[in-house]
């Protein structure tokens, strides 16, 4: 039985729904800033201990820590938690900066604990069939993808004692992996080059948070990525539009607000057995899977992500998005951000990962050859 720790209340309460349909799983804390809300969500859950202190939390007879908080204290809590050997799930965006990824980095590879981003999109059903027949060669070599995710979120720049939030504060083009990801984990791909673009901010006040940025990416597979995301922009619903298009086929959801997301127009040419149009109405529910809790819109993927992860550590094998996926759908946001800033200049983006993994091995051939000499 794993038990399980959440942080962040605000976001982290679907968790508390979630974990609680795995019979793996049992969540025994609670953690938020506001103790209110900690208490109340422990009363309704037997078993539950609220905190309000993060670090007295962590150090409990926790396994696996769901981190839900805002952005900037994301990574230092999720270090905590690894420090102690803790598996750590932790919501998107992954991090505000490189140095911070590199930082987290460093703190899973020298940690026991499994780490796991939570970038819940990638789960949808309909981006998990996408990902099936791309895999299966039906769209031939992926050639252009476009990704949109529109919202406004106008209401959350603010908190109750109307200081900005982190969101006021966050370039739109960071929060990139609910387009991303999606794209990404179609073909394991990778981008290692982008271009960004803002509009500057013109909605709110001249000195508010940028209205929306766009990128457009290169991979390492040759495709090339187009992305637009915005969180003032009047769209509501909001709206993820997602199309692929490979050298045999496209892949395209619906701009139509009264179309469920996912709803899939598909084109292909000269494929054995497909015509050459078909509208595939599988959306972002998995069929056979419970709904809830019926407030959140993203359906199905929540338990399908958790219990992914769950099935990780219980097996011990790689998380469905460990940290170098996770760094793969991020740090191209991050370096989009800053070509923006440079005014549109093309920018390499890092593999961190393979940096990371290169200085491990400098850092154990070093050691060995200390060890040696030791010996000698």
């Amino acid at each position: 039985m794993l038990k399980v720790g959440i942080v962040g209340l605000r976001r982290g309460s679907i968790f508390l729904d979630v974990f609680s349909r795995l019979p793996e799983c049992q969540v025994t804390a609670v953690c938020d800033v506001r103790p209110e809300l900690a208490s109340a969500l422990a009363a309704s859950r037997p078993g539950v201990t609220a905190y309000t202190d993060y670090d007295v939390m962590v150090d409990r007879d926790v396994d696996l820590i769901v981190i839900a908080t805002p952005v900037p204290t994301q990574v230092e809590m999720a270090v905590a938690a690894l420090s102690r050997n803790r598996h750590v799930l932790c919501e998107v965006p992954l991090a505000a900066n490189l140095q911070d990824c590199r930082t987290l980095l460093r703190a899973v590879r020298t940690g026991k604990g499994k780490f796991m981003m939570a970038e819940n999109c990638v789960f949808w059903a309909f981006v998990e069939s996408w990902r099936e027949m791309v895999r299966q060669g039906k769209l031939g070599k992926i050639l252009y993808a476009e990704g949109e995710y529109m919202q406004d979120q106008r209401e959350l720049l603010h908190g109750p004692d109307g200081l900005p939030t982190w969101r006021a504060m966050l370039p739109p083009i960071h929060y990139c992996t609910h387009s991303l990801g999606p794209l990404l984990s179609l073909t394991d791909d990778r981008c290692v080059r982008a271009t960004g673009f803002s509009t500057g901010s013109n909605i709110l006040a001249a000195d508010g948070p940028i209205d929306m940025e766009g990128a457009i990416f290169q991979t390492a597979q040759g495709a090339t990525i187009k992305l637009l995301r915005g969180a003032i922009t009047e769209r509501r619903p909001p709206l993820h539009y997602f199309s692929i298009y490979g050298a045999r086929g496209v892949l395209e959801t619906s701009r139509d607000a009264e179309d469920p997301v996912g709803t899939t127009l598909a084109l292909f040419r000269d494929v054995p057995n497909l015509p050459r149009m078909m509208r595939l109405p599988l959306g972002i529910n998995h069929p056979g899977l419970p709904l809830f809790p019926p407030a959140v819109g993203y359906g199905t993927a929540e338990l399908v992500m958790v219990r992914g992860f769950v099935r990780s550590i219980l097996e011990d094998t790689k998380p469905p998005i460990d940290l170098a996926q996770a760094l793969n759908m991020s740090v191209p946001g991050l370096i989009a951000h800053m070509s923006a800033e440079r005014g549109g200049e093309p920018l390499p983006v890092p593999d961190l990962a393979a940096e990371s993994a290169e200085e491990e091995a400098k850092e154990k051939d070093e050691a060995q050859k200390k060890e040696d000499k030791r010996k000698k």
